[in-house]
């Protein structure tokens, strides 16, 4: 009995280590994230003024194709370091270069639907 008390305190405390290396590589992201923003000259998402011309700029994080009304619409979630917004292109069915993971800026207005924020049809630009 006491060495399986052992062996599942080394379980836990390898596991705490690699949650805390994790949460550490997520603030780490956030950071560069707000950074990259900042020197961008782009405006934080948590920052950003409802119905108000934006540009922001972040990572992809999901992507995917969800109908509107019979529409086909792409729909990301965009995330600066500071907030997330779901950018939704209508009519589109894929867009070259846009996909979980990728840095792009953004153009547009946002608005709120059903309490979430998003930005319908923005101008894009793919950054590195």
């Amino acid at each position: 009995m006491l060495a399986y008390a052992e062996t599942m305190s080394d379980v836990k405390g390898r596991f705490r280590r690699s949650l805390s290396r994790w949460a550490s590589s997520a603030d780490l992201e956030a950071k560069e994230l707000r950074s990259d923003t900042e020197r961008a000259g782009c405006c934080a998402i948590a920052d950003a003024v409802d119905r108000e011309y934006v540009q922001l700029q972040g990572s992809l994080h999901t992507v995917t194709l969800r109908p509107r009304g019979g529409v086909p619409a792409l729909e990301a979630e965009l995330y600066d370091g500071s907030g997330v917004i779901t950018v939704i292109w209508l009519g589109r069915r894929r867009i070259a270069g846009i996909e979980p993971g990728r840095h792009v800026r953004v153009e547009g207005r946002i608005g709120v639907q059903d309490t979430t924020r998003v930005m319908y049809n923005p101008r894009y630009e793919l950054r590195g």
